[in-house]
């Protein structure tokens, strides 16, 4: 488990700052993804209210127990949700944990959500944790082209893994990226 005292609230970067949810997040949270729908094409949400403040406490939760790590990502320049960056799936034995990630759509391709992702990813390496993966379906592009942006290198591809949200079997592909100091 991570020392829940050791991960930050917030984080900072040049253009984002991301804080830890609450449930003042919600309907920030749900506004960005009903807008961003359209090109959700591979998660089976069905986002309303009460999803949101559950999303939103869920992960505050979990951030005060040390189990997963979530930040709700917000532009410097207007204030504006730029999306929701989690690391979960988190074996602490290993030091290994599966970053997930929705953006939304209204501030894509400004490279918010990278920036915030590379934040992440080094507070990853300073809580200890070694590896840090992607899953994404093989058909999505934007999020297989945003794995290859942070740095992450593709492993392999899982056949017939999971069912897509219209119930069809699909293909996943896997990348990770490794702690830079990490040896072997």
């Amino acid at each position: 488990m991570i020392d829940p005292a050791a991960i930050p609230a917030v984080l900072l970067g040049p253009r984002v700052r991301l804080e830890v949810p609450h449930e003042g997040h919600a309907e920030v949270f749900l506004a960005g993804v009903l807008a961003s729908m359209p090109a959700l094409l591979y998660v089976d949400w069905r986002p309303s209210s009460e999803w949101a403040l559950r999303f939103c406490r869920e992960d505050a939760r979990c951030m005060a127990a040390g189990e997963d790590l979530a930040w709700q990502v917000f532009a410097h320049d207007d204030g504006s949700w730029v999306g929701r960056i989690d690391v979960h799936t988190i074996d602490h034995t290993a030091g290994r944990g599966e970053i997930g990630y929705v953006g939304n759509s209204a501030r894509a391709g400004q490279g918010l959500m990278r920036e915030a992702a590379l934040l992440v990813i080094q507070t990853c390496w300073a809580l200890g944790l070694q590896r840090i993966e992607a899953m994404s379906d093989a058909r999505n592009a934007r999020a297989l082209h945003f794995a290859r942006s942070l740095g992450m290198a593709q492993e392999g591809v899982l056949r017939r893994h999971e069912r897509d949200p219209q119930g069809q079997l699909c293909d996943v592909v896997i990348f990770s990226v490794l702690k830079p100091d990490t040896a072997g």
